[in-house]
Parts: C-alpha cells; sequence; structure tokens
C-alpha cells in the first residue's frame, strides 16, 4: 500500500486563519470537498479523505454548495438496499 504524505510548512500553517487545533482537520476537509468536487476522489474517498460520517459530509457539501455526483449505479444500489429492508 502507498502512502501519500503532504507537507505544509509551519509559516503556511500559521497563516491559516483557523485555531491550531482545527487546522489538521479543516486543511483535510477543504482538500476532501475540492477533489469531490471536481470529480478526483468518489463521495466515500472524500468523506474518508474528511475523516467524517456519509451524513456530515453531505452536510458539509450542503454548507458549500456542491452538487453531488449521483449516477445510474448509485440509484441501482441504493434500490436494491431498500428492497433488501423491506
Amino acid at each position: 500500500m502507498s502512502r501519500l504524505v503532504l507537507e505544509i510548512s509551519n509559516d503556511v500553517a500559521e497563516s491559516l486563519q483557523l485555531p491550531p487545533s482545527e487546522r489538521l482537520s479543516r486543511v483535510q476537509q477543504e482538500l476532501a470537498v475540492r477533489l469531490y468536487q471536481k470529480g478526483l476522489l468518489s463521495f466515500g474517498k472524500a468523506r474518508e479523505l474528511a475523516h467524517m460520517t456519509k451524513w456530515e459530509f453531505h452536510s458539509l457539501l450542503g454548507d458549500e454548495a456542491i452538487e453531488r455526483s449521483y449516477d445510474l449505479e448509485e440509484l441501482e444500489n441504493d434500490l436494491n438496499t431498500l428492497e433488501q429492508l423491506d
């Protein structure tokens, strides 16, 4: 398994208009939202990057006015799941 590590200099990190305790999670969320928005990450992987639940990430996307991509395959999966719940 490969791993990608992003280094942000102390100077840049300290320039963020955020309390130090919120910096890492906020950068992860911002990156996740933008990669999802550009179609570079799926919803599930973006949510994983943001360290958020499905519902939290949906809420974040709503706050950012980001359109969700929802294709026919996802619809079919959701319909199958609903049928199994009956």
